[in-house]
């Protein structure tokens, strides 16, 4: 759970616009647009394969 505290000074904006930095780190943003509609198991399953092949062929072009 991200939790901001307010620094001595700070407005709320930036307070907000910390918060959204923090959940960009956390890629909570990404993950809820994820999971916002339903995706079958074979998509998961082909999402999966793809970004370990794409993982792959980067690593044996940077040796």
């Amino acid at each position: 759970m991200i939790k901001v505290r307010s620094r001595a000074g700070e407005s709320v904006q930036q307070m907000v616009k910390r918060f959204k930095k923090m959940c960009e780190k956390e890629g909570l943003i990404r993950d809820m647009k994820r999971n916002s509609y339903y995706e079958k198991p074979s998509e998961k399953n082909r999402r999966k394969r793809r970004k370990a092949a794409r993982a792959a062929s980067f690593g044996l072009t940077n040796k």
